[in-house]
């Protein structure tokens, strides 16, 4: 047999080889994570279940889902171990400082144009004035102008077109 024939098997086994020592690498670090679980960590079970670990045993874990209720899993039906932080957060709605951190992001765009407060409190006192401004009242005002006619004959034509009616009826 020559080169060019085993070349795919070869590649084929390789990457059957990578594979599987991939699984083997996240099925260790599985192990290891359930393995550090202990008692007061919080747990989100391979169902969606967040809990908090009350007692570690070899092969199950006994978690208290909340006052009164406590249940038995095995080891392996535990998917994620939590960091307080994250816990907290999820089970009950308790966000960390974030001042810590970083700095906070405004919602609204108004402090990235303002370079102090002064200036936002001068820009909020002013008035908007939304309505139409007035003409000066001329006599001629009364006439249309000449460049006024085009545009309602094409206003007129515009309409007759947009109602449907057409005249090759």
């Amino acid at each position: 047999m020559s080169l060019v024939t085993l070349l795919p098997f070869i590649v084929l086994i390789g990457a059957m080889f990578l594979m599987t020592r991939s699984a083997k690498k996240k099925q260790q670090q599985a192990a290891n994570m359930r393995n550090e679980m202990q008692p007061g960590t919080g747990v989100r079970t391979i169902g969606g279940m967040y809990a908090t670990v009350k007692e570690v045993n070899d092969d199950t874990v006994l978690l208290d889902a909340g006052p009164g209720v406590e249940l038995l899993f095995a080891k392996n039906a535990i998917g994620a171990v939590l960091s307080d932080d994250e816990y907290n957060r999820i089970v009950h709605g308790i966000e960390h400082d974030l001042k810590s951190d970083a700095d906070i992001v405004p919602d609204d765009a108004s402090s990235l144009t303002e370079t102090d407060a002064s200036a936002a409190d001068a820009s909020d006192d002013k008035s908007v004035d939304l309505g139409k401004k007035a003409e000066p009242a001329d006599e001629t005002a009364d006439e249309p102008t000449v460049d006024a006619a085009p545009a309602e004959a094409k206003a007129d034509e515009q309409a007759k077109k947009s109602d449907g009616g057409s005249e090759a009826k």
